[in-house]
């Protein structure tokens, strides 16, 4: 009886071994399946938007066990998006649910619409590996949801070929030198520069010189720069351009345009490039002599020093006599003429023939 009641126990105990391993999960598809390991995603911004936007699609990856292993993430290929893991790392966090602690993983996506219209992301492959309660940690793939979404093409942006879609863009120019005094056979370079928020640098406009004969361009190529600061992402594109002038003359390098969709305020924005003006040897001389050709403003400004200068004499003339140096003046020309009377002779003339003095 000792050894039935034995047996049965060992029975019993290896039933409940087989009922607890067979509630455990083993794979990933299990604890899935037990709402012990998820997968989300979703877009932000969601709506009004338009096509170059960046869009920030994250995925969310939690489960009340612990990962053990790194997490892979399958981008798909979308026509007229562009999908890029800028992040390499995942923003890690636990949160309490019902008592029970939670680890969670948080992956962003940078996805970029090319064109209007409707688009579909398919469901995203995600490798993870998660301890369980066993003492093998399982690894498999989970994949997430479809994500909808559309773009559209504002009124103001109808007639616009090529824009810039960010919260910040900025273009500027610079050159190395000042260009008024340039002759043939000098160089000069022209720096331009375009920076963006939540762009691409690749996505930046690029400037191609203009083709000018006589003055020579060779441009360099463009140096890209992507950074993110704290979750603020800034790309810019440099451009250089050097200069020879090959030829005298007379050259424009003319003025650039861009548009750019303010992503923050849903306003159409121009942000311009001024033309610059570029006059060689004989031609800078020839402008020198434009110049110095008198305008209507400085004929004006002449007339108006002649009148006051007229105003001048006409004053002078009337008071210079009242001023205590013209009495003086006309004390001495009175005492000139007293000398030269008394160089005259006592007698007449004919009294004194032999006087050679005047009258």
């Amino acid at each position: 009886m000792t050894t039935l009641q034995t047996w049965l126990g060992y029975c019993l105990v290896a039933l409940l071994a087989c009922q607890a391993t067979s509630g455990m999960a083993s794979t990933v598809e299990e604890l899935q399946a037990a709402g012990r390991l998820e997968v989300a995603g979703n877009i932000s911004p969601a709506e009004d938007l338009v096509p170059g936007q960046k869009i920030t699609l994250t995925l969310q990856i939690d489960t009340d066990r612990w990962f053990t292993g790194g997490t892979r993430i399958s981008i798909p290929e979308v026509p007229g998006l562009v999908i890029l893991q800028t992040e390499q790392f995942a923003t890690n966090a636990s949160e309490k649910r019902d008592g029970v602690s939670w680890v969670v993983q948080r992956w962003t996506l940078d996805v970029f619409p090319q064109r209007a219209g409707n688009f579909t992301i398919p469901p995203i492959r995600v490798q993870v590996k998660v301890n369980t309660d066993e003492s093998e940690p399982v690894e498999g793939a989970l994949h997430s949801l479809p994500i909808h979404f559309s773009t559209v093409v504002p009124e103001a942006l109808a007639e616009i070929d090529h824009w810039m879609a960010a919260p910040a863009f900025e273009v500027r120019q610079s050159f190395d030198r000042p260009l008024e005094a340039l002759e043939a056979g000098d160089a000069f370079e022209l720096e331009v520069m375009f920076e963006a928020e939540d762009v691409m640098a690749m996505m930046l406009p690029a400037f191609t010189p203009e083709k000018l004969p006589g003055l020579a361009a060779y441009p360099l190529p463009p140096v890209l720069h992507n950074s993110n600061n704290r979750g603020l992402a800034r790309a810019s594109r440099t451009q250089r351009i050097s200069y020879v002038v090959e030829a005298e003359g007379h050259y424009l390098l003319p003025a650039r345009d861009y548009f750019w969709w303010d992503t923050r305020s849903k306003q159409l924005q121009l942000l311009s490039l001024p033309a610059t003006e570029i006059t060689v040897g004989t031609g800078s001389a020839q402008a020198k002599k434009r110049s110095l050709a008198i305008t209507p403003r400085q004929l004006l400004a002449l007339g108006v020093a002649l009148v006051l200068l007229a105003g001048l004499i006409w004053l002078a003339w009337k008071w210079l006599p009242r001023l205590p140096l013209a009495r003086c003046s006309a004390a001495l020309l009175a005492l000139w003429q007293q000398l030269l009377a008394l160089r005259k002779p006592a007698l007449p003339r004919r009294l004194n023939p032999d006087n050679s003095s005047g009258d």
